[in-house]
């Protein structure tokens, strides 16, 4: 199989726009290599060119695994896809630490890891791809989910300053930033939201749950999403910046509206004004 055919690693291929993406490369020849923390939940993707194998970002030796036994068994990883991630909801001064830490560690840190294993071969090879997956959130951050909106930001700025250093190397950097996707993403951002009842935001608990929820509206399948993306990916120098998905265009023009009228937006969209009304008659 060596050098025959194109060679993809996917991370975060459990659900959502992993697990498309691992199905449309599949389905257009590409050497998948589909990746998750629990790889026995990505079973039903394998295929006679489809592997999958286990990866946890935030761990240096399961990453080092990882590209190895693809360099083993493919010789070559011609487009890297950075997508494993976390959603973390609810008021930034109500987390814990070590949330944040895992946020970051998983969605940033861990995802600077894994690209850090595979440049050495793109470079050796002077050419490939490395994709890294963002999100329309990091343009636009909104209340009760600054944590993950700040890793995506954090990504962004990454991802330009990685496109400029590895270019000379043939290697391209390309930053997609979807917008509402139907993913799993957001279930699993529910869970544990009870506990800010008793917080000072508990007056609009249910507005933090709807923040969760979101993205989820009428969201862009991720199938459709995949197709999307994948045909612009395979083109020979492919965009810099990808917007692909629900309100991915709208948002970011919402961004750039006056810092006042955006915060005054969010604030009834996100309950602030609610809870600000609230405080008032408590006084």
């Amino acid at each position: 199989m060596k050098n025959e055919v194109s060679v993809v690693l996917i991370s975060g291929c459990s659900t959502g726009i992993g697990r498309a993406l691992a199905r449309e490369f599949a389905r257009r020849n590409w050497q998948v290599f589909a990746t998750a923390r629990r790889p026995e939940t990505l079973r039903d993707l394998k295929a006679p060119n489809v592997d999958i194998a286990a990866l946890d970002v935030t761990d240096a030796r399961s990453i080092r695994r990882c590209v190895d036994e693809v360099i083993a068994k493919a010789g070559r990883i011609d487009m890297l896809i950075n997508n494993a991630g976390l959603l973390l909801i609810g008021p930034l001064v109500e987390l814990q630490a070590s949330e944040l830490r895992l946020q970051f560690e998983t969605n940033v840190i861990g995802l600077a890891a894994l690209t850090n294993a595979v440049v050495p071969w793109m470079i050796k090879q002077k050419s490939g791809k490395i994709v890294n997956i963002s999100s329309i959130s990091g343009v636009l951050p909104t209340p009760f989910a600054g944590a993950y909106c700040s890793t995506k930001a954090a990504l962004t700025a990454f991802s330009d300053s990685l496109r400029m250093e590895l270019a000379p190397f043939g290697i391209q950097v390309i930053t997609v930033q979807p917008g509402g996707i139907k993913t799993s993403l957001s279930d699993n951002a529910d869970h544990g939201l009870e506990r800010f009842k008793n917080t000072p935001y508990g007056p609009i608990y249910d507005f933090i749950v709807a923040r969760a929820h979101a993205s989820q509206q009428n969201a862009t399948p991720a199938e459709e999403f995949a197709a999307k993306l994948v045909d612009r990916l395979e083109r020979k120098n492919a965009p810099y910046f990808i917007r692909l998905g629900k309100d991915s265009t709208l948002l970011p023009l919402v961004a750039k509206l006056p810092r006042g009228l955006v915060d005054t937006l969010l604030n009834r969209r996100f309950g602030l004004n609610v809870l600000a009304n609230f405080q008032k008659r408590k006084t």
